[in-house]
């Protein structure tokens, strides 16, 4: 059958049907609705597009065969997914992530209450790699300190965001954050360091609004929610500036150009080598065996690696704050990446992209038109599709081949994928993590949004450096 090229309306389709089928999924699950039932809508969005292919001229061989070069490109993605599960295991067994937390929560200061609260959540954040965890953890302490300082709850709720928000997109353990590059044809390091020239300034213009905002604020209140916080990592934890050997040597390994996959494999070993040196009585009990030979060390490391492990203290808030899953957790998101892929094959392989791509080149004509548009449809999707993993996945695919048509580099593209994509959600009542965070710190979106200022300026700053030519790479 001889091949066609699609209609504007017949690209679209696909596209339509995912959208409308998300609002609906999301509307049913609520949160619920990443623990598969997105990935399902993505095969079943595949499929129309598969059905609109045949169609169109194209054999189920042709398709499959764009279904396993998209999946091929995103594996160097999924064994770093695997690997980052399992230095946030070793990180935690090791001490590290919670010497993270001590160490940051000892800046707290009344008087400087929503700048400190917003570098613990950067700190907690970048060591877990998630903004919902440090919302949900340290996230809540915050906010009950913050109310005891009469301080608005609106205005706590959003220095913990932009925290939250700044550390998930630098850390290298965060699933966004390897989500973009690999949407956008990147790597995770060159992603993260082309990050912070919109990231950075976005955050410091973010840090001096608390700072004006908080003089005004003053209080005597006791703070004594950090110090048991503290106290009871100490109980749990031998705490050392030393267990920072682990991070930096990844930081340098980064900084001499190692790639991803090397320089977390060093540093999954590092971290259950120091587990076993500072931290063995914790493995031992991790592994449910106190016996003192090394099969009970060798079974707490493994757990570490592979499983969900929680460290049990003296505060409830603490003990929900070390957990980790370990490799088996980053399944959910390695399944997401793979639907996402089969969807997007699909979608390039008949040529639906293509067409699409056409129709926003013609109206493209500089890369700062080319930013806005991309950052315009990562809110767009945001907004309708209800998740903040959707609005990475389709733009990612969408635009890869305009930015390189383009001559940009797809640092690019990434870049703008989480500068719009990822911090946007948090500020949307209806998307899982605008319903998400609400629920959770018990304040509203809309209550929120106003003092959300590193998501509201991200966007800004991202569109604004493209239109001024500042840093933009080129192929």
């Amino acid at each position: 059958m001889k091949k066609r090229i699609p209609t504007l309306i017949e690209s679209f389709l696909p596209i339509i049907f995912l959208v409308i089928f998300l609002s609906i999924n999301v509307t049913v699950f609520g949160d619920d609705a990443l623990s598969g039932s997105i990935q399902i809508v993505l095969i079943f969005s595949s499929a129309i597009a598969t059905v609109i292919a045949f169609n169109l001229g194209f054999t189920w061989i042709e398709i499959q065969k764009g279904i396993q070069n998209s999946i091929n490109s995103a594996i160097p993605s999924i064994l770093i997914l695997f690997l980052v599960g399992s230095l946030a295991g070793s990180w935690l067994l090791s001490g590290i992530v919670p010497a993270l937390i001590y160490y940051g929560i000892q800046i707290l200061n009344a008087k400087i209450f929503l700048f400190a609260a917003c570098i613990i959540c950067i700190i907690v954040s970048m060591a877990t790699g998630s903004s919902w965890t440090t919302s949900a953890t340290i996230g809540i302490a915050l906010i009950g300190i913050g109310k005891a300082l009469n301080i608005p709850e609106g205005l706590i709720a959003g220095a913990i965001l932009s925290g939250a928000y700044f550390g998930d997109k630098m850390s290298p353990l965060s699933d966004t954050t390897n989500l973009a590059p690999a949407m956008a044809g990147s790597d995770l390091f060159t992603h993260i360091k082309y990050l912070s020239i919109t990231t950075f300034p976005s955050i410091i213009i973010s840090l001096v609004i608390f700072i004006i905002m908080g003089m005004n604020i003053s209080s005597d209140v006791n703070i004594d929610n950090a110090s048991l916080i503290s106290s009871s990592i100490l109980d749990k934890f031998y705490i050392s500036p030393i267990l920072f050997l682990v991070p930096f040597t990844v930081i340098f390994l980064i900084y001499k150009k190692i790639k991803a996959v090397p320089s977390l494999f060093v540093g999954v070993v590092l971290g259950s080598f120091f587990a076993l040196i500072f931290q063995p009585d914790l493995v031992r009990e991790v592994s449910g065996n106190l016996s003192e030979d090394w099969t009970s060390l060798f079974i707490g490391i493994m757990k570490s690696l592979y499983g969900s492990i929680s460290i049990s203290t003296s505060n409830e808030l603490v003990s929900d704050l070390l957990s980790s899953s370990g490799m088996y957790g980053m399944l959910g998101t390695i399944w997401l990446v793979v639907s996402a892929m089969i969807f997007g094959g699909v979608m390039d392989k008949a040529g639906f992209l293509n067409v699409i791509s056409s129709l926003i080149l013609k109206k493209v004509n500089s890369a700062g038109s080319l930013v806005t548009s991309t950052a315009g449809t990562c809110i767009f999707f945001n907004l309708t599709a209800s998740d903040q993993y959707i609005s990475i996945v389709v733009p990612g695919k969408m635009y890869s081949k305009i930015y390189k048509d383009k001559g940009l580099a797809p640092e690019n593209l990434s870049r703008t994928l989480e500068d719009s994509g990822t911090v946007t959600s948090v500020l949307i009542p209806w998307n899982t993590c605008g319903a998400y965070h609400a629920s959770v710190l018990n304040v509203s979106t809309l209550t929120y949004l106003p003092y959300c200022f590193f998501s509201i300026i991200s966007p800004i700053i991202t569109i604004l450096i493209a239109y001024l030519k500042i840093r933009i790479k080129r192929l």
